[in-house]
């Protein structure tokens, strides 16, 4: 399968499906986010960030793709939410705009 997006973290895969709804999985490693609440909170941001996006009928699959917790990234669990969530819009509005006719 292809990726259908990527920003600095994040790959997106998507397929279309027959269903009257999105679908969402999310892959986060334990090799690029080494600290469990560090993976919740990743997982947590992309659902709900999935639910308010209005997909159309789609299988999409978000796979963390670079380490979030690197000497240069975010030092809180603040400024980290902050940055996914820039990302994590970005991708879900990618296919947004391929949901319009």
């Amino acid at each position: 399968m292809r990726p259908a997006q990527k920003t600095a973290h994040f790959v997106l895969y998507t397929r279309q499906n027959d269903l009257p709804h999105a679908r969402l999985g999310v892959v986060v490693a334990k090799r690029f986010a080494p600290r469990a609440a560090t993976r919740n909170t990743i997982k947590r941001v992309t659902r709900e960030l999935f639910r308010v996006s209005n997909l159309a009928p789609l299988d999409c699959v978000v796979r963390l793709s670079k380490a979030v917790n690197s000497k240069a990234g975010p030092a809180t669990t603040a400024q980290l939410k902050a940055e996914l969530r820039v990302e994590l819009t970005r991708l879900f509005a990618s296919q947004q705009a391929r949901k319009a006719p």
